[in-house]
């Protein structure tokens, strides 16, 4: 783990189906930890032998998902990441009661489009009924697990 993830800790992965290859972590909101993560979860991608590019926009999602919580959310932020069957599924919790929604960003707005980045790389992307989760999934190309 990098040394910018100090505060994360391992936690369990509670994904809605059994994956075949899990990661998981847990941090205080500080935007400090971001980069981190993403070059943790980055990390953990090469190992699992995704395709670069593929890799390149799961990290993304990752780090404007967890980016997002920090900013919106309430509480600790806890990213899962799970493999099973070809797809690929990013969970991003909070504690807070508000779901994360898409919202106009004006031309000159520094923020505001990472709900769009999300939607437009991911095959789909949602939020949990109790509207603590923020979700993604990707599909591996063929051949790959």
């Amino acid at each position: 783990m990098s040394t910018a993830t100090a505060a994360v800790t391992s936690v369990a992965a509670e994904l809605p189906y059994k994956a075949a290859r899990r990661f998981a972590v847990a941090t205080a909101p500080d935007p400090r930890y971001v980069s981190g993560i993403r070059h943790d979860t980055a990390a953990v991608l090469r190992r699992w032998d995704l395709p670069p590019s593929l890799a390149y926009d799961v990290v993304l999602v990752v780090s404007e998902l967890v980016a997002n919580a920090i900013e919106h959310g309430l509480g600790g932020v806890s990213l899962r990441v799970g493999l099973a069957d070809g797809d690929l599924r990013i969970e991003v919790s909070d504690d807070s009661p508000d779901p994360a929604r898409l919202r106009a960003a004006g031309d000159y707005d520094v923020s505001g489009r990472g709900l769009f980045l999300v939607a437009a790389l991911a095959l789909d992307w949602g939020v949990s009924a109790n509207c603590k989760t923020t979700w993604a999934t990707f599909r591996l190309p063929a051949g790959r697990a």
